[in-house]
């Protein structure tokens, strides 16, 4: 995928791994701000083409990113304020009960009910048309607004199921009454009527999150830089998508799972991972010529540039457990589509896909068949060349251009913090591999990344600024503290730009 033209030299990319919730910003998480902005400038003043961003979703449960209300709605904690405050919705007074915040830690508990609050009160304030200041006469942002809920397909469905999760105070859509949770066309007709401010609300937060970001990945474009997005295979069980597609998963008649999704049980872990997500019908899906999924591709990658898809052995074979086992162990495969998936995705796009494939963990020869038949790029992390101290595929010498070399990713600890924490063989062996004595390893790890012949290296922000395990991203199969990890402004200086502006020259990117 990232080699078009096999004749000539494809074109290196280098960049930073850094999720928009991470950025400076006054409002107590990252967001669309002036500090994307900045960071985007950085990446531009250091020489560096490439931003790689985690799922930019609707986050549910314990924030994450890969657990979120829809598929294709974006997160509305990101929303830039101040732009608020420029469209007059909003005044400095409403902003005078703000919490003091951490600069480095998100608090997603204040930081909801502060964002949220804030967030109806712009709303409010849109649609009322006494409001002095209002949008509500602004004929092009109208047109605007009206022009984005009719190109948005997926839109009403979201709304709805945001507004009756909020009727039902956050209970599962699998728990609602029947007229909502499997609604005929009059009891949803009935239910629109019925929650018609709430769903304007959520279409309306959605209106600022999409003209937002498309307006930073403009500017991104602009100055060279590509962006890749991240889609977990998978759909959170409570999820607008879920809810309004039950024919496309495997449920039974009262909504819930016939089967869950996982891995087996492996050398990290005796009872493998129960995820817990609904699995997907795959002859609905196949029957339809995969019209969700590729509308979902599709509008992921007017948002991106590049698409990451989590957990891609799923499309060649998936691990499906029973609902109500406690552990993934009485699991067994079963196929998925895989080739024939990708071949009609490839059709409807017209072009070479654009994906990369998340290949860690345990491989067998057909996803890699699959992976390679679709010149998709494989990952490679450097911190799993050295775990173990033999021979293995992610050590450097044994790539081919065709992969991502990331130093760690949003699940590995930091470098600093992995090397701080690794046996000492591997230690050994990294410091005889790279003839280093390892006492700035975090840039040992970025230079071996960047000078590595793959066509894409990414290395996480906390790597770059040289941080331990307190900044951590996220701690797998851990609950909760995970995703709210900041950097500030000052972080982003002058002599850090001419560093990795020096490195990513030196190795032709």
């Amino acid at each position: 995928m990232l080699e078009n033209n096999h004749e000539k030299k494809p074109k290196k990319y280098a960049g930073i791994l850094a999720h928009p919730t991470s950025f400076p910003s006054p409002y107590g998480i990252g967001d669309l701000g002036k500090g994307a902005y900045r960071f985007i400038d950085f990446l531009a003043n250091s020489g560096l083409n490439l931003w790689q961003v985690l799922p930019l979703g609707h986050t549910g449960f314990c924030d994450s990113p890969y657990q979120p209300f829809s598929a294709f709605a974006g997160q509305p904690l990101i929303i830039d304020l101040d732009a608020l405050k420029e469209y007059k919705l909003l005044s400095e007074d409403d902003f005078t009960d703000m919490p003091e915040w951490d600069p480095v830690h998100i608090d997603y508990g204040t930081l909801i009910t502060f964002k949220t609050k804030l967030l109806k009160l712009a709303y409010e304030r849109f649609t009322d048309p006494d409001y002095e200041d209002g949008l509500s006469t602004d004929e092009e942002q109208m047109a605007a607004f009206a022009s984005f809920k009719k190109d948005s397909s997926w839109l009403a469905d979201y709304s709805l199921f945001m507004a009756g999760k909020d009727f039902h105070e956050g209970m599962p859509w699998y728990m609602w009454e029947d007229s909502l949770k499997a609604p005929t066309k009059r009891q949803r007709t009935t239910w629109e009527k019925k929650l018609a401010n709430e769903i304007g609300y959520y279409d309306f937060i959605q209106f600022l999150f999409h003209t937002q970001w498309m307006a930073i990945k403009e500017y991104a474009n602009e100055k060279n830089i590509s962006i890749v997005g991240d889609a977990p295979i998978f759909l959170a069980w409570d999820s607008a998508d879920v809810w309004s597609h039950q024919e496309l998963f495997m449920l039974d008649s009262k909504g819930y799972p016939t089967e869950v999704a996982g891995v087996p049980p492996d050398y990290f872990s005796e009872t493998g991972q129960l995820w817990g997500n609904p699995l997907y019908n795959w002859s609905k899906h196949t029957a339809t010529g995969y019209e969700w999924w590729i509308e979902r591709i599709k509008y992921q990658l007017t948002l991106t540039d590049f698409l990451r898809i989590d957990h891609f052995r799923g499309f060649d074979r998936y691990w499906a457990v029973p609902y109500g086992e406690e552990t993934a162990i009485n699991g067994e495969w079963k196929p998925a589509p895989g080739i024939n998936f990708f071949t009609q995705l490839q059709a409807n796009l017209g072009y070479d896909l654009p994906i990369i494939a998340e290949d860690l963990g345990e491989i067998d020869d057909s996803v890699i068949e699959l992976r390679d038949k679709f010149n998709l790029p494989g990952m490679k992390i450097l911190q799993f060349a050295f775990e173990n101290p033999e021979e293995n595929d992610f050590l450097p010498h044994n790539y081919t251009r065709n992969c991502v070399c990331y130093t760690g990713t949003h699940d590995n600890d930091t470098t600093l913090g992995w090397y701080q924490k690794a046996y000492e063989a591997s230690k050994d062996k990294l410091r005889r591999y790279f003839s280093t004595d390892a006492s700035d390893i975090c840039w040992v790890m970025i230079r071996a990344c960047f000078s590595s012949v793959a066509n894409m290296a990414v290395v996480p922000m906390q790597d770059v600024l040289k941080l331990d395990s307190w900044a951590r991203l996220n701690t797998p199969g851990v609950g909760e503290g995970n995703w709210a990890w900041r950097f500030e402004d000052k972080d982003m200086d002058t002599k850090l730009e001419e560093r990795l502006f020096e490195t990513a020259k030196l190795y032709g990117r």
